[in-house]
């Protein structure tokens, strides 16, 4: 298993600081080892990013809700998740795995969502958790007769190969890292146009997150400004912000959240639209009071 690096120690504060209620929508959380035994099969190992940790750099950059996203490192079990959702508090909220729709029992699925879990996401096939198609309908099943969500992490070369398993959903659905589109090919890249499609639904929603690997050129990724832009424009009230600390599977030094934050200011282009992608856009998909 090769070693990832891992986050910036240092972050910044962002200038200016972000809207009260500003909200992380995706950030993980990692170990210890010898208290979150990695899963046997697991694509990657990361180094450990605590809570706690996660807490103060929240603290730091002014954000004060979050999501934590179950990674595929620990698979259905998710005692990390339950435990950071315990010291975190109400205004956090969890995103499972959708393994654990088909490995658990029903009492473990009602722990979760007591706890604050309300989505389940489907990761790429890179990263060593796939499902069939009759086991895809039943997670999705199970989905709505909890009232989550569906949330989907595109693969490397964008969503277009998983269309099929999302195209005709009708529950809400979360699509990660801006449908993780090729800067290269501007407008005409396939996954942007099909996710700007999505978008015209109801039901669909886009996080702007991964800027550092989205983009081709490098800080200060300008090439992802036109791809965030549309998407805000496709459905500035279904937008939200994740962060994707610690940055998993990072072979290049990942960066400082006050970057990636002033980044989500110049995709916003105002206040106003800042105030609904951190703030009032979350309150709306997660449930938390406004």
């Amino acid at each position: 298993m090769p070693d990832y690096l891992p986050f910036d120690p240092e972050p910044r504060s962002p200038d200016p600081l972000p809207p009260e209620g500003s909200c992380d929508c995706q950030f993980h959380v990692f170990g210890p080892r010898d208290k979150y035994p990695v899963r046997p099969g697991a694509a990657y190992e990361m180094p450990t990013a605590t809570i706690e940790t996660a807490l103060g750099l929240h603290k730091k950059l002014g954000i004060s809700r979050g999501v934590i996203v179950q990674a595929t490192t620990y698979g259905s079990d998710h005692q990390i998740v339950l435990d950071a959702l315990s010291i975190a508090g109400p205004g956090y909220r969890g995103c499972a795995n959708a393994l654990v729709l088909l490995e658990c029992d029903d009492a473990y699925i009602a722990k979760l969502d007591a706890a604050g879990v309300r989505g389940a996401r489907f990761n790429r096939q890179g990263l060593g958790i796939s499902m069939s198609k009759n086991d895809f309908d039943r997670a999705v099943s199970r989905i709505k007769e909890l009232g989550w969500y569906a949330k989907f992490q595109p693969e490397a070369t964008g969503i277009m190969s998983q269309l099929p398993l999302f195209d005709k959903l009708d529950i809400p659905v979360m699509i990660d890292h801006m449908g993780r589109p090729n800067p290269q090919e501007s407008m005409s890249s396939p996954s942007l146009q099909t996710l700007l499609e999505l978008l015209k639904r109801g039901n669909f929603w886009v996080m702007l997150s991964l800027t550092e690997k989205v983009s081709q050129s490098g800080y200060p990724w300008d090439d992802v400004l036109p791809i965030a832009h549309a998407c805000i424009d496709a459905a500035p009230d279904r937008i939200v912000w994740g962060s994707d600390w610690p940055h998993p599977v990072s072979i290049k030094q990942p960066p400082n959240e006050g970057d990636l934050m002033e980044q989500l200011y110049r995709y916003a282009g105002s206040p106003e639209m800042v105030q609904k992608i951190l703030v009032d856009n979350p309150v709306n998909f997660f449930g938390f009071e406004s």
